[in-house]
């Protein structure tokens, strides 16, 4: 059997609980969590180097070019990336590594490392998905509004995944996920037949 771990890339729309899906996933000693660069502010209580690995735009910009990054990209002015290093070395221990990005970068990843397993997580509706971004109270009204406009133009590219979860009730979006990352694991790609 191959031992590399899985690549999984997770999108969708903010306040989709795709952060909270993955949380419980890396419960999980054999699941990694690459943590993106962003040159974002820290929100509420945020950490660097936990939530993100927070960046001048300087700094982001010269990984961009020493080639840093297996993707990055701009949403609603800032930058966002996945560091290249760890994600190399978790995966040549076998371990599977969870890149949490936006539906831009997964179009990339699909593109650079086809063999990713894309998972978007869809809410049950955007009456729903209103509720949760206003229940963060982290955000103002107007990032509200553009995180409801760019759900809008998010949802479609669903389609463009591998699979598609609605996170409705949290245990059992974290159980189609956990399903879906054994099925994969399954496969007959991951074995060697002489």
């Amino acid at each position: 059997m191959k031992n590399e771990g899985l690549l999984l890339v997770i999108s969708g729309p903010a306040g989709a609980g795709k952060g909270t899906v993955v949380k419980e996933l890396i419960k999980d000693d054999n699941i990694r969590l690459s943590i993106s660069a962003t040159t974002r502010a820290p929100r509420g209580k945020e950490k660097d180097g936990v939530e993100y690995h927070f960046l001048s735009r300087e700094s982001f910009e010269s990984m961009i070019a020493e080639d840093g990054f297996i993707e990055y990209a701009q949403y609603l002015g800032n930058y966002y990336g996945s560091l290249k290093k760890p994600v190399v070395e978790w995966q040549e221990q076998g371990k599977d590594v969870i890149l949490e990005i936006e539906v831009q970068g997964c179009e990339k990843m699909k593109k650079i490392m086809p063999e990713c397993i894309s998972i978007f997580i869809m809410p049950p509706s955007m009456e729903v998905l209103e509720k949760r971004l206003r229940g963060r109270a982290t955000e103002t009204e107007e990032n509200i509004l553009k995180r409801m406009k760019r759900a809008a133009e998010e949802l479609p590219l669903a389609k463009n995944y591998d699979y598609v979860v609605v996170n409705g009730a949290l245990e059992d979006c974290v159980e189609d996920v956990k399903t879906i990352i054994k099925a994969e694991k399954l496969k007959a790609k991951r074995f060697h037949f002489e």
